[in-house]
């Protein structure tokens, strides 16, 4: 009995082993023998989406944007996808614009169009082209650190953010001075 209590089985043991036989048979029969109460029914897959989208109706939002205070991990981490991907859509819509029409988008034809462009709509074209290309390739040079090991904790994390937005800040510029 002292190793029982020792490993702390005694009082299910006991109730094990002194409960009436009647009970635990009992207990069995219900479970085995007990009928379902809810009644199911077949749909065809329509009503089911129809279901499924109704329930997903009722489901509240992910309060993410409405409860976190932004911080600039998560801002920063945004912005270099979506850089990523501007900048990806733009090589490669002009790549293929360039295979379907090369006399049309051929370099000296574009050299000739942006040279006949306002001074104003120049500036803001380098700029819109500018900005996402530094800030990807810094903040590209960020996570190759990351992956070193180095600046991975949250005062580390913060810093190079900062520096990051400072550099594409500085380096947007210069590149407009070009």
């Amino acid at each position: 009995m002292s190793y029982t209590r020792t490993v702390g089985l005694s009082s299910s043991l006991r109730q094990a082993a002194f409960a009436p036989r009647l009970a635990r048979n009992n207990a069995v029969l219900r479970s085995t023998f007990l009928k379902r109460t809810v009644k199911t029914e077949s749909h065809p897959p329509s009503v089911a989406y129809d279901i499924l989208n109704t329930q997903r109706l009722k489901r509240p939002s992910s309060p993410h944007f409405t409860i976190y205070q932004p911080q600039l991990t998560w801002i920063g981490s945004i912005a270099n996808r979506v850089t990523g991907v501007g900048l990806s859509v733009l090589l490669y819509g002009f790549s293929l614009a360039y295979l379907v029409a090369p006399s049309t988008f051929s370099s000296a034809n574009v050299v000739e169009t942006v040279k006949g462009l306002p001074e104003s709509v120049k500036i803001a074209g380098k700029t819109i082209l500018a900005a996402p290309f530094a800030f990807h390739s810094l903040n590209g040079l960020r996570h190759l650190a990351w992956d070193s090991g180095k600046f991975l904790s949250l005062s580390g994390a913060y810093k190079t953010g900062y520096t990051v937005l400072g550099a594409t800040a500085v380096s947007t510029v210069l590149l407009l001075l070009l």
